[in-house]
């Protein structure tokens, strides 16, 4: 499999929300608006690539034994970075995306690519890998987000879409709508997929 290949995976046929239903702790709870979505999306994007930079970098070091504990000290330095950083430049996305953020450190879906994946493979390889599987994970959360916050609320990053006149659903901002919409968006994609085999 070439690198495009590699990455492309990552965003539609292995999608880690969509497909692989991985991550679904920050996908159901943060995505309450677009820009959450975005941010949560990012956040794990960056720790994403470079944790799976710095464990295909250093496979041949970490003993088999031990490489599970050295895979998620690896990943808590990222998202310490993270943390610190959207704490220091982005402090209401930050305070809104709250323990979530720490949280990252045990996504199933970073974990996962770094045993499955950046263990073994070299780091081009591993880089891509990890991007194409963060833009998925990223699109996946902003069109859930953006599904929620349009119908929920009646608007799009903030911005109102529909005028004053407009009833919101609120359920779809409520808990039991992320599994709502989640549940709409995995059926209509799986009838997409249906009418085009």
């Amino acid at each position: 499999m070439n690198l495009l290949q590699e990455f492309r995976k990552g965003i539609w046929q292995e999608n880690a929300v969509f497909k692989l239903v991985l991550g679904m702790c920050p996908a159901l709870a943060v995505t309450t608006s677009a820009e959450n979505g975005l941010g949560m999306g990012f956040a794990t994007t960056f720790v994403l690539v470079c944790s799976n930079l710095v464990v295909s970098s250093l496979r041949k070091f970490i003993p088999g034994q031990v490489r599970i504990p050295a895979f998620i000290v690896i990943i808590a330095s990222f998202v310490t970075v993270v943390q610190l950083c959207m704490e220091a430049y982005v402090y209401d996305l930050y305070k809104a995306l709250g323990i979530f953020i720490p949280l990252i450190v045990v996504n199933c879906l970073i974990l996962g690519r770094a045993e499955a994946f950046a263990f073994r493979n070299p780091p081009l390889r591993a880089t891509i890998d990890g991007l194409g599987m963060g833009i998925g994970f990223t699109l996946a959360l902003f069109i859930l987000g953006a599904v929620r916050e349009v119908l929920g609320s009646g608007a799009l990053l903030g911005v109102s879409l529909f005028g004053p006149d407009y009833v919101p659903f609120l359920l779809l901002i409520l808990p039991p709508g992320a599994f709502i919409a989640l549940g709409c968006l995995l059926a209509g994609m799986n009838r997409y997929e249906t009418r085009n085999q």
